[in-house]
């Protein structure tokens, strides 16, 4: 009841559409169970249409009859064009469509059984914490929690709300200020230096992943308050020392999904190196396109498909690196955040001609170095905001994830999330709180 009330606050009419795919699922899931052979298929093939569809109805629609409209008038066929769609996208629904489509993959698969309890099925998509922005859970990591017994604990309430509290902080101290300066760059992007545009892409790379990842961390820490585990969604990403491992450390309930059911399906890395690359770019496109309905999410899922392509053409070892020299491991990491912090133009511009205007005036050494700055306060609160989060994630977070810190550093916590709460208070009134990005996919 909480999920449909935390949902319905959006627009209530939505629920019902929610419904409706999760009483075909969970139909579909049992159907699925009990048939044999092509019965069986069947019933996924009619679970995943209704998923898929739901999603390109809402959110491909207008998309494609824009591409469509576009041709037609290339072509001087019609001066009217095909009519949009004047709907909302409801809000998270790449996301739970996502979570849907692997609980009827999983039974198909028989990972999973069945889930008989109506009631459970349905908290499974809905479940409040994790329903608008991930982490995208599989049914085999969750269902069986939801029929544990949950008793009060101190420690893990405290554990659960410190993690909250520092998501909260990502989110409105750190990225919200960020957007600050980030929008009033973007926006105005033909009024600004290359160096001005270089420093604004830094920071949209801060400001995504603090208001990503602040988001996992309130969703993993109220889940925690309550007694249930969801999956880490964010490993230290900008630590990578290339692309292929910083895929394994962002959004890695996404990527680990499109590596799973689609990458795998497609046949992986089993059917020679063509095709090895092929089904990385489909994959990667198909992530790119599940971010939005754009072209320009389109190239972005391009260049990182290229980029994970390349790496493995030419053997970048990603899984060990131990032995290499910390200025070595600094080059790389370097050069991966370079890599990252271009797509990121494209996944951040909204149009394809601004995203080109802002790369070649980065690469531009002409009127290269003169950095606008409007607000100073706002942009050293910013930047201080940045390097506090690196210094604190690389030393806490390296080695021991926040939710399982040992009551050892307990004594530690109070003063460092009192300082914590003091910077949200003036970083929400300073900021006044922006929407989280992800609540547009």
């Amino acid at each position: 009841m909480a999920s449909c009330v935390f949902y319905a606050a959006f627009i209530p009419i939505y629920l019902v559409i929610l419904f409706g795919t999760i009483i075909i699922d969970y139909i579909a899931g049992i159907q699925i169970e009990k048939a044999e052979g092509a019965r069986r298929k069947s019933f996924l093939i009619l679970s995943l249409v209704a998923n898929i569809g739901v999603l390109a109805v809402f959110k491909y629609y207008n998309f494609f009859i824009d591409n469509i409209n576009f041709l037609l008038q290339q072509s001087h066929i019609t001066a009217n064009g095909l009519a949009y769609l004047r709907i909302a996208l409801p809000i998270g629904l790449s996301f739970h469509t996502f979570q849907a489509m692997s609980y009827t993959i999983e039974v198909y698969r028989r990972n999973v059984p069945a889930e008989r309890n109506f009631g459970i099925y349905a908290l499974y998509v809905m479940f409040y914490p994790q329903l608008v922005a991930g982490p995208i859970e599989r049914p085999q990591a969750i269902l069986h929690q939801f029929y544990e017994e949950k008793h009060f604990e101190f420690e893990r309430v405290v554990l659960g709300l410190e993690r909250m509290l520092w998501g909260l902080f990502k989110k409105v101290v750190v990225s919200d200020l960020l957007s600050i300066y980030v929008n009033s760059i973007y926006n105005h992007h033909e009024a600004n230096t290359g160096l001005t545009l270089l420093v604004a892409t830094y920071g949209f790379a801060f400001q995504i992943y603090c208001d990503f990842s602040g988001y996992s961390d309130i969703a993993l820490g109220s889940a925690q308050v309550m007694g249930f585990k969801l999956m880490e969604n964010f490993n230290l990403p900008y630590f990578s020392k290339s692309v292929t491992e910083f895929w394994r450390r962002w959004h890695i309930s996404l990527s680990s999904w499109l590596r799973d059911y689609l990458y795998i399906s497609l046949g992986g890395n089993r059917k020679g190196v063509v095709k090895t690359y092929r089904n990385l770019m489909i994959t990667m496109l198909l992530g790119g396109l599940w971010h939005g309905a754009s072209w320009n999410f389109v190239i972005w899922g391009f260049l990182n498909g290229a980029y994970l392509s390349l790496e493995k053409m030419f053997g970048v070892d990603v899984k060990s690196g131990s032995h290499y020299s910390w200025p070595y491991k600094l080059l790389r990491i370097f050069i991966t955040f370079h890599l990252i912090c271009f797509t990121w133009v494209f996944f951040r511009a909204t149009s394809f001609s601004q995203a080109f205007y802002i790369i070649t005036h980065i690469f531009n050494p002409v009127n290269f170095w003169n950095l606008r700055i409007q607000d100073t306060g706002i942009f050293a609160s910013m930047s201080l905001g940045v390097v506090l989060l690196l210094l604190f994630e690389y030393v806490y977070l390296r080695k021991r994830r926040l939710a399982e810190i040992t009551p050892a550093y307990s004594w530690k916590w109070p003063l460092a999330f009192s300082m914590a709460l003091i910077f949200l208070i003036v970083g929400f009134g300073v900021s006044g709180g922006d929407q989280f990005i992800y609540f547009q996919f």
